[in-house]
């Protein structure tokens, strides 16, 4: 009789997790978004709060205890004048990516009133990041085109 297959499940990150440092949106501390990641197996889990970074040191001792690699990025609202707003999340593949992620956040605080920001797509410089572009729901294809190829231009 021959044995089972067995299958070992592929590893799975979650890229794009808000946190409570996310006002009104996210819920969970960053401390317990890293340790359910961990209790469900997940390989990575990427802490990605709106504009701000603010949760991944919390995040990142959690992670190290529980020794689930951690994912530092942000969710961004680029607001081009010409056409609506889309929404991107940014990771940073090491640590000059990492700084360029904190210069583009420090960037769009700077050009709005305190506690919002202000991105157009010719303010995001972001070496050493990885996209992911956020389509949103009533989006018309000619729109999602000229966001995939400001996407692909850019990144």
């Amino acid at each position: 009789m021959n044995a089972p297959i067995t299958r070992a499940l592929p590893g799975y990150a979650e890229l794009h997790c808000l946190s409570n440092f996310t006002f009104l949106r996210g819920a969970s501390s960053p401390e317990s978004l890293v340790a359910q990641a961990a209790s469900l197996g997940y390989h990575a889990l990427a802490i990605t709060d709106e504009c701000s970074l603010a949760g991944v040191v919390r995040a990142h001792l959690e992670a190290k205890k529980l020794d689930l690699s951690l994912l530092i990025g942000t969710e961004l609202r680029i607001n081009p004048i010409d056409q609506p707003a889309y929404k991107v999340v940014l990771l940073a593949q090491h640590r000059e990516g990492y700084g360029n992620l904190c210069e583009l956040i420090t960037r769009g605080r700077m050009q709005a009133v305190k506690g919002q920001y202000l991105l157009r797509p010719d303010d995001v410089v972001a070496e050493g990041c990885l996209a992911i572009l956020i389509p949103q729901d009533d989006v018309t294809p000619e729109t999602l085109s000229l966001q995939i190829q400001w996407l692909a231009k850019t990144f």
